[in-house]
């Protein structure tokens, strides 16, 4: 089968595609056809070597997929031959074929796309984790997304906007708010404009806001958090910008606030049945149009080099996929 290799940590310009013996699956594992498979920016960080997980070489890219099941291993009782299932597998999914566990993989409804499906699991996956179950958004509050013309951002407005609450995005050109507003943000912030901490309290009538999603960092994080009303949370998502921000801790005193790490990777491991649980609420919603994920583009499997080169130059306003194969 093909596969994409990364065979020296040398970027994402030294992939090669090349053939691969094709695997057995284990005792709780299943072989799954890989139709698509998503990209995500820490793609360009994991073939360079620089990202927090360091599989050994030679390894595939892409940690989302979307296929059917091909095989299934002893013990698997959930799946079938035939059955399309998505999954988060960390790495490895830029190939023909993977082998996943069982209790990883989600049915796929039907009327889902293979590249939407394949796109959900970490962006939607951390949204709805960390606006749920980390944030306890509660219908009525007021949540302001960072970033929010990203493929994070976009899934964290929609979230928010299906767990009843009013959004701010907050993006850096109008092009990207209207992408925001066509998802559902209730109001925008051009965090290249204007000033963050009093656009923020403009925008909620000078009452604050009561959740921070921020996927940016660096000198974004402040004033949003100035701008957190009493009991206000602000969720540490990720730093797009690559700084890793400092807070003045007397703000979270001051506003009885909260600073809560959303740390989704290590929740998937911890809490699989809540994974699964999340997932498949987000699946559905997406069948049925509550949730209108963006693909920014789909490119086919040897242009990998080409698609990663849009989420390092950061142009992307929703997923990079890779259509493999079906």
């Amino acid at each position: 089968m093909r596969a994409v290799l990364c065979k020296r940590l040398d970027g994402p310009e030294a992939l090669v595609v090349e053939d691969v013996p094709v695997s057995e699956p284990g005792p709780g594992e299943i072989a799954v056809t890989v139709r698509a498979a998503a990209l995500n920016f820490f793609d360009t960080l994991i073939t360079r070597g620089t990202y927090q997980q360091k599989p050994d070489l030679p390894f595939s890219p892409s940690g989302e997929v979307a296929g059917v099941v091909a095989r299934v291993g002893s013990g698997v009782t959930g799946f079938n031959p035939g059955d399309r299932v998505a999954a988060y597998i960390g790495w490895g999914g830029a190939r023909e074929e993977v082998i996943v566990n069982a209790d990883a993989a989600v049915a796929i409804p039907p009327g889902v796309p293979d590249e939407i499906a394949a796109g959900v699991s970490i962006t939607y996956g951390t949204a709805i984790h960390g606006l749920k179950d980390r944030g306890q958004v509660q219908p009525g509050e007021w949540v302001a997304v960072t970033g929010a013309a990203g493929g994070a951002g976009l899934a964290a407005v929609e979230i928010a906007k299906l767990l009843g609450a009013r959004v701010i995005a907050v993006a850096s050109s109008e092009e990207k708010l209207a992408i925001c507003r066509d998802h559902g943000a209730d109001a925008t912030i051009d965090s290249g404009r204007e000033d963050l901490k009093a656009a923020l309290r403009a925008r909620t009538g000078g009452a604050g806001v009561d959740v921070i999603y921020d996927c940016v960092g660096g000198e974004v994080a402040e004033p949003a958090i100035r701008a957190l009303k009493w009991n206000g949370r602000f969720l540490v998502v990720g730093f797009a910008s690559g700084d890793i921000p400092k807070l003045p801790l007397n703000l979270l005193l001051v506003k009885g606030a909260s600073a809560v790490g959303v740390f989704w990777g290590e929740s998937v491991k911890r809490d699989p049945a809540g994974h699964r649980a999340n997932m498949d609420f987000v699946l559905r919603a997406v069948a049925d149009g509550r949730l209108k994920p963006r693909t920014h583009a789909v490119f086919p499997l040897e242009r990998i080099v080409e698609a990663i080169g849009v989420l390092e130059r950061r142009e992307a306003t929703g997923k990079v996929v890779l259509r493999v194969s079906g």
